[in-house]
């Protein structure tokens, strides 16, 4: 080699180094090996119990890393990042919220002892107005457990826009292995709604015999015993546990209503639901990273709570119920009709008649798989372990946050949606 050429590739493998090293400070790693492996030896036998069971740190951990314990299936972004601004607003961090502790800002509410939030982004007119990072790192794709439900609503919305779907049919007509079972006859909108009437509730995970916990393990997320169906397709075309109430007349919430919409858009569009999310939404919003969903069995996708993904990416999803959705797409993904009907085009007596709970102060209604709409256009979805999900059209906001459950499972340390609600009411509300 001449001399030369040896000093010109000395000299470029040590500017490649500096700039390695100069790079180095924007990525902060989330974990230690150390932490990794003391993690993974304390996960339980999957034979005995099911991985979330545990709250506090394991559980956090666990919510920021479930690609590293159970099989994940992609959601795939393509094209360009689509930019938020920055536009700080120092009204949010210093909003005063009550606290267990008494009136803290928002910003010391976040970082204390009370607040379980792993992350959380507020945006306003497609800007980024505040974003923190309390207990994760901003490149994490944690998991958002229910959040997940309105992703098949929503590609069910898209589907009836094309003419594909009628919401006022039978679900089994566009999912005929249903026909027999005790969603025959339901329609989709029922089924979107929470009101299939199906006796299947969400509840009590200590009784192992449940509907709902047989569903959640043919599923991979429960135990399994010699009674579990082989998967969920198995179990909800052959479910026969009757009704607790007349179809269309009473809120109850299950994710087997969910699975079956996420069949639903599996039936019309051909292909599996991670994939059919990634063509309609993850594909073309911008996204930063490829999102994915726990499927721990068969590869079946958990469309009742399994998504991973970035907080701003989840806040990219939001703003497509927004005027400001350009910011992230050059067209409309989520019709305005179907905006419109989240708004206004629910049903009040559903929650009226839940079964469990009924109609809370300041709520219009529930619709498309989102838990609440309250009388101020705010549309919520919520996830079991504070994650949530708001966004408001009329005031072009959007917020997501993710967390975990305390050890003590203590309510007063995550609860935090009314905080959100009252920052976001005194900073966009009508003065």
């Amino acid at each position: 080699m001449r001399p030369s050429t040896f000093i010109l590739g000395l000299s470029l493998a040590l500017a490649a180094c500096t700039a390695a090293q100069e790079a180095a400070p924007d990525f902060e790693p989330a974990s230690t090996v150390a932490e990794n492996l003391r993690q993974h030896r304390a996960l339980p036998d999957p034979a005995d119990e099911v991985w979330w069971t545990q709250t506090g740190e394991a559980m956090a951990w666990r919510n920021r890393n479930l690609h590293q314990v159970v099989p994940t299936v992609n959601v795939y972004r393509d094209g360009p990042v689509s930019e938020l601004a920055a536009r700080p607003l120092a009204a949010i961090a210093d909003y005063p919220v009550d606290t267990p502790d008494g009136e803290l800002t928002f910003d010391a509410y976040l970082h204390g002892e009370h607040s379980t939030t792993m992350g959380i982004v507020i945006l306003h007119r497609g800007d980024i107005v505040f974003e923190r990072y309390p207990r994760m790192q901003p490149h994490e794709k944690p998991i958002w457990w229910s959040l997940t439900k309105v992703f098949p609503a929503t590609l069910v919305a898209i589907l009836e826009l094309r003419g594909l779907v009628d919401a006022t049919q039978p679900v089994d007509r566009y999912v005929p292995a249903l026909k027999g079972s005790d969603f025959e006859g339901v329609t989709v909108r029922n089924v979107l709604d929470m009101a299939s009437g199906v006796d299947c509730p969400d509840g009590d995970y200590t009784d192992r015999s449940t509907c709902y916990y047989q569903f959640e393990a043919s599923l991979g997320d429960a135990v399994r015993s010699e009674r579990t169906p082989d998967d969920p397709y198995t179990m909800l075309s052959n479910l026969r546990v009757g009704r607790w109430a007349e179809q269309g007349k009473g809120f109850d919430y299950s994710g087997t209503n969910t699975f079956v919409a996420g069949w639903l858009v599996e039936e019309v569009t051909g292909m599996p639901f991670q994939d059919a999310l990634s063509r309609e939404v993850w594909t073309r919003i911008g996204a930063e990273a490829d999102a994915s969903i726990y499927a721990n069995r068969y590869g079946i996708a958990l469309t009742s709570g399994g998504l991973l993904a970035r907080p701003r990416d989840m806040a990219r999803f939001g703003l497509l119920f927004t005027p400001s959705y350009a910011k992230v797409s050059s067209e409309p993904i989520v019709p305005e009709k179907h905006v419109d009907l989240l708004l206004h085009g629910g049903r009040p007596d559903l929650l009226e008649n839940a079964r469990f709970g009924g109609r809370p102060p300041g709520v219009r209604h529930n619709v498309y798989q989102w838990d609440l709409v309250f009388t101020n256009d705010d549309i919520y979805k919520g996830g079991w372990a504070g994650q949530g999900l708001l966004v408001n059209p009329s005031r072009d906001v959007v917020a997501v946050w993710v967390g975990y459950t305390a050890a003590d499972s203590d309510p007063d340390t995550y609860p935090l949606l009314p905080r959100v609600r009252a920052v976001l009411d005194g900073v966009f509300g009508e003065r």
